[in-house]
């Protein structure tokens, strides 16, 4: 899962905002006029803005470098220290302006309901001394990065000078670029891999007013049509859906969970894409695990971030599948799955008659090779011709139910072929595991495995374990034949 990612370097510019949360209760109306009197608990600050997408990214484990603009004034402070802890995130590229203001929304709540928001901005136009920095401080990140992500909050930042220029630099690099928009239309991105408008914005930039799956497609095609790229369109409670140039659309269905806050969910959205893509993992990944990490970020009160150890967490509870014996074609549609969530998946198969500790040290490995591990069994017919009319001595589906209820197993499939390579070939799994008693080039199925990017492992095995040698063992063979009246 996302534990075992290499996690890169991301860039990250855009309007740099201070949250404020001004916490307490109220208990009653004021004598001076018909309002709530708020009697005050506790008052904290949070990056918000392009700063929450940088401690998004870092939370997952990326290396940031962090380009904006502050004043020199209070918030400017706050928004550092509140940065600080976050070892990842490098603040070098903030630019401060004597005569800007930096941009702070004070929120005023009473338990977890929000009374008022104040915002502090003024958004007068940069002098070009101030944007030539904010453009020299992305180009030098950039420069070192593998993915650059343009948070763009209307504020200023991200003019048509500032634009250009970070976007043809990361398009010269050949990385990602991502942008988050909030501009009525997406010319000003052209040139960018993908922008990752919700609902409304992609209303307001293309005139329509999608509610279907179909309509979202419509939608987003004519957005891309307006800067050449992807798009990515977040749908609230009815999920993402993800239209390419190149490839069929893909829709996210959106994980149910208690909403308390929206605010910064698209910061989370758009560091999780950037992080995954950052990771080399592809587009489907990375908007899969988005939408998990969105449905995490909303159930906090507040700008929030969402941790690598919650996000793996949910994502491995949103493939367990814990044993179950499907068909070959179910487990490649699951296993697909899986890869989706960013999970590896371990393939590796026998008869499994009488289950011994051999067995269990062999699957033990197999499941230590990856996230996810299917088991394939011989079936009955299959177990007959390559040990004998005598076996199995337990039939397919008593082998599948012991195997299945192992803990290192996520599924179990049956195959009738003398070799698994069929079951292989449509599973396509990222890791395939044989015992050290074969060499890498008699393992059935493992060019298949290396033709797709996946790998071989060969583990040890315990010696002078067999379920021939328990059958022997226990005396008169022909006692131990395969049926309902022969249990061992």
């Amino acid at each position: 899962m996302i534990d075992n990612f290499q996690f890169g370097r991301l860039t990250v510019i855009g309007d740099l905002l201070l949250d404020r949360y001004v916490s307490g209760s109220v208990d009653r109306i004021s004598p001076e006029a018909p309002v709530p009197v708020l009697l005050h608990a506790r008052q904290h600050e949070v990056p918000g803005g392009a700063a929450n997408v940088a401690l998004n990214a870092a939370a997952l484990g990326c290396s940031v470098r962090l380009i904006g603009v502050v004043g020199d004034d209070e918030a400017a402070k706050s928004l550092r220290t509140a940065i600080a802890p976050w070892g990842g995130v490098d603040c070098s590229g903030m630019v401060t302006d004597d005569s800007w203001t930096t941009i702070t929304k004070t929120r005023v709540l009473s338990g977890r309901q929000q009374i008022i928001r104040i915002d502090e901005e003024n958004l007068t136009p940069f002098a070009e001394p101030t944007n030539q920095r904010v453009i020299d401080a992305a180009l030098e990140a950039i420069a070192v990065s593998d993915v650059l992500i343009c948070s763009d909050y209307a504020k200023g930042v991200l003019n048509d000078a500032v634009l250009s220029a970070v976007i043809a630099a990361g398009r010269a690099r050949g990385i990602p670029v991502i942008v988050d928009p909030k501009r009525r239309t997406f010319e000003a991105y052209r040139g960018a891999t993908l922008v990752t408008p919700n609902r409304s914005e992609l209303a307001t930039a293309t005139g329509l007013r999608p509610k279907t799956d179909a309509e979202f497609e419509h939608a987003a095609a004519h957005a891309s049509e307006q800067f050449g790229g992807d798009v990515l369109v977040t749908r609230s409670e009815d999920g993402m859906s993800l239209w390419r140039r190149d490839a069929p659309p893909t829709h996210a269905s959106s994980r149910k969970s208690e909403v308390f806050d929206v605010s910064g969910a698209g910061d989370t959205v758009v560091a999780t894409v950037g992080a995954v893509l950052s990771a080399g993992q592809s587009l489907e990944t990375a908007v899969v695990i988005a939408s998990v990490a969105a449905a995490i970020s909303v159930s906090k009160l507040g700008t929030a971030t969402v941790s690598r150890a919650e996000l793996n967490r949910d994502l491995m509870g949103e493939i367990d599948d814990a044993g179950a014996l499907v068909s070959i074609g179910k487990a490649a549609e699951i296993a697909e799955n899986w890869r989706r969530h960013g999970a590896s998946v371990v393939f590796t198969n026998g008869c499994f008659d009488l289950v011994h500790p051999g067995h269990i040290a062999l699957i033990q490995a197999a499941a230590r090779q990856g996230d996810k591990l299917i088991v394939a069994l011989n079936t009955d017919a299959s177990v007959s011709r390559l040990k004998g009319p005598t076996r199995p001595i337990q039939d397919e589906q008593a082998r599948a139910t012991v195997i299945g209820a192992l803990r290192a197993v996520d599924l179990v499939v049956l195959f009738d072929e003398d070799t698994p390579l069929e079951a292989i070939t449509a599973i396509r799994p990222d890791v395939l595991v044989k015992g050290s008693d074969y060499t890498e080039d008699q393992v059935v199925g493992g060019d298949v495995v290396k033709q797709g990017g996946g790998r071989v492992a060969l583990v040890d095995l315990v010696p002078d374990r067999s379920t021939t040698a328990l059958v022997h063992k226990a005396g008169d063979p022909n006692a131990l034949r395969r049926g309902p009246h022969h249990s061992a």
